[in-house]
């Protein structure tokens, strides 16, 4: 099949499956902090003078989003690029059997949704390392299913199946066909749990236009109209990195007003989770992992 990509972006892990094998094998025997300090010096500058397009975006995002000084802006920009460099070398890390220190904040909300029969949407975003919460959230009597991109390297998903399959998880790809959708209403249907990022508009077009950080930008509304057409509850999920080996994870639930027609209850649903996300990434400024304007239209 062709890859697939949005028109600013191609969402694949850098590296071949050899790559990826040889990387594994390093990490089940050294520190991941030695592998950080390696991309830190080795690979973050000269990817940073080749992807100029990414840095430009980052650079712009702090010096328009946030409002700071060409110096503090390139020192951010340079954190961000080690910021990212340590989420990818977390994810290998955690195929090779590397173990973090996880707390969570909310984690009562997302178990009482799962005692529940009906299913419930959980939302994620290109902020932190998502994927952990996968290893981190469980339970037994729910199928949970995340929804990933369907172009990613054949190496990642398959080590994503071996790690997801421990834990009740089943990942669905997007396609470029929307077969991806049958799927989704059928996993509601079944009262399970459906795992989404909500902040690309990927696919589908149709998004809505929410003020974020400062501007207008587009989110698609997909998630939020199956929340709003199943009526099914709704979670915010971040996990941010706190040190070299910790995370925390925030679930919070993300509460709709009950009248109202089915785009209205979308609308208040999608206009929420934005306040929750711009919430994140400011107190978390280095761990934004957007690489395209975001907000151009």
């Amino acid at each position: 099949m062709s890859e697939l990509r949005h028109d600013k972006w191609i969402g694949t892990t850098y590296g071949n499956a050899w790559m990826h094998k040889w990387l594994i094998r390093f990490l089940k025997v050294i520190d991941v902090r030695l592998l950080y300090a390696f991309a830190f010096v080795f690979v973050v500058p000269p990817t940073m003078l080749v992807n100029w397009k990414a840095r430009n975006v980052i650079y712009n995002f702090y010096r328009k989003r946030f409002g700071f000084g060409r110096i503090k802006a390139c020192r951010m920009t340079y954190m961000n690029h080690c910021a990212f460099a340590q989420v990818v070398i977390d994810k290998f890390a955690m195929y090779a059997g590397k173990k973090f220190h996880i707390s969570i904040d909310g984690y009562d909300q997302f178990l009482a949704l799962s005692r529940q029969p009906s299913g419930f949407v959980q939302l994620s975003s290109h902020v932190g390392n998502y994927e952990i919460a996968g290893y981190s959230l469980m339970v037994e009597n729910k199928r949970l299913n995340a929804l990933v991109f369907g172009g990613e390297k054949a190496s990642v998903m398959t080590n994503r199946s071996r790690m997801f399959g421990k834990n009740n998880i089943r990942m669905i790809p997007i396609m470029a066909d929307m077969s991806h959708l049958f799927m989704i209403d059928q996993a509601l249907s079944n009262g399970e749990i459906l795992s989404m990022p909500a902040d690309r508009v990927f696919g589908s077009q149709k998004a809505f236009t929410i003020d974020f950080m400062g501007e207008k930008a587009k989110f698609p509304q997909g998630p939020f109209l199956i929340a709003a057409i199943r009526n099914v509850p709704m979670l915010f999920v971040s996990v941010m990195k706190l040190s070299s080996k910790g995370y925390h994870i925030n679930v919070e639930k993300i509460e709709c007003d009950e009248g109202g027609n089915i785009r209205g209850k979308a609308t208040d649903l999608a206009t929420r989770y934005v306040k929750l996300l711009e919430d994140t990434v400011r107190k978390y400024p280095a761990q934004w992992y957007n690489y395209f304007d975001f907000w151009a239209e």
